[in-house]
């Protein structure tokens, strides 16, 4: 592991791109630097409260440009199993989130929410709402055994409306936009996975169709909150329970996956990898074998990319919880100031780096690089 004292001044340069403006509608941001959406658990009965602020506030002032917030529930009872996540409905809650959002904007920051349905993933004995049965696309968990209750029609026309609900107070409440997760194996993304998305109607079957839903939840919040709010959308190749796992096994059939969901008004699309230098598609004969998954996005939709995945780090956070103290070491951005540099993604997401130094973005644009906080599992235990 190498510390960050080892770590030498060539680090800083060629990093000046990272630090111009991006504008996209309502997203006016200061640098290409976002703060990867993280789960604290630090919001007890789903409400953020001062110490929340506080943490993102301390972010934002730190550089971030881009505050992507945690997994924030839906109104959907059934939509998480923690009763310690916040949640973007319930007078407390969004009067707790108006309180992040007026902190983060007094020190120059953006922000955004991401609204989040985990599915399936919920399990049988959930802490948050144990009596109310988990939900999917076909009753199926990520690896394929029956467990709750399978989405009907009458239950997705309900569930589109949930997910207008949660973005339309998001926007009351002062967000500058929204994420949608639809990675990792959550809701979203159970409607896109041929596993666990073996329905015989309209929503299942061809890869378009998959992404059906996904694609109306996208349209109705666009007809809610108006052509010039930021819509976001996460996605991912893997899932919790498979790291080998894979949406498209080619670009063709990247551009059938996220196509629909462009077509219905994402703005921007969150490419979340482990490890944002590995090549997408590297093992596929007569393609790009350099691009990651983000700058494949980037050239089969057209829209801009955000990568995410051990930014800053020298372990991909999988490695880091299986080792006791969780420990990751500094690592240079050499890797991504290339792929800034060739085109592959607008904005960086950073995740662990900046759990443990809140200065992280403003330290690395000055070149204290000496001073960077290395992660380790203490970290996680406190909203630093």
């Amino acid at each position: 592991m190498t510390s960050a004292n080892e770590i030498v001044d060539s680090r800083t340069q060629g990093v000046d791109g990272l630090y111009e403006p991006f504008e996209l509608k309502s997203l006016h941001l200061r640098n290409r630097f976002a703060m990867a959406p993280m789960t604290r658990q630090f919001s007890p009965e789903g409400v953020p409260g001062e110490d929340v602020a506080e943490y993102y506030r301390r972010r934002a002032a730190g550089g971030v440009g881009l505050i992507i917030t945690e997994g924030t529930y839906i109104p959907d009872p059934a939509a998480g199993e923690s009763p310690r996540v916040p949640r973007i409905y319930g007078q407390d809650s969004l009067a707790g989130w108006r309180r992040v959002v007026d902190a983060v904007h007094e020190v120059g920051g953006a922000i955004v929410p991401q609204l989040w349905h985990v599915g399936v993933t919920r399990g049988e004995r959930p802490d948050l709402n144990p009596d109310v049965p988990s939900v999917s696309p076909s009753g199926l968990t990520l690896d394929g055994d029956p467990l709750g209750h399978e989405l009907s029609s009458e239950d997705l026309d309900q569930l589109r409306q949930w997910y207008v609900d949660a973005a339309l107070d998001a926007q009351r409440v002062g967000f500058d936009g929204l994420e949608l997760h639809g990675a990792h194996g959550y809701l979203l993304d159970q409607f896109m996975w041929e596993r666990t998305n073996l329905r015989t109607d309209s929503y299942g079957g061809s890869i378009p169709s998959r992404s059906k839903f996904p694609a109306e939840v996208v349209a109705a919040i666009r007809a809610a909150v108006g052509p010039d709010f930021a819509i976001i959308y996460r996605f991912s190749q893997w899932k919790s329970n498979s790291y080998r796992a894979r949406l498209a096994q080619t670009p063709a059939e990247l551009a059938d996956v996220l196509t629909p969901l462009v077509d219905a008004g994402v703005d921007i699309l969150h490419a979340s990898t482990r490890r944002h230098w590995l090549p997408a598609f590297e093992d596929l004969p007569g393609t790009d074998g350099v691009l990651g998954l983000a700058g494949w996005t980037k050239k089969v939709t057209g829209v801009p990319t955000i990568t995410v995945g051990s930014i800053g780090l020298d372990t991909e956070f999988t490695s880091a919880l299986r080792t006791k103290d969780g420990a990751a070491g500094v690592a240079d951005i050499d890797r991504l100031v290339q792929q800034y540099e060739r085109g592959e993604f607008d904005l960086a997401a950073v995740g662990r780096a900046l759990i443990s130094d809140p200065e992280w973005v403003n330290k690395l644009r000055a070149g204290r690089t000496d001073e960077f906080i290395p992660f380790d599992n203490t970290h996680r235990k406190t909203l630093h």
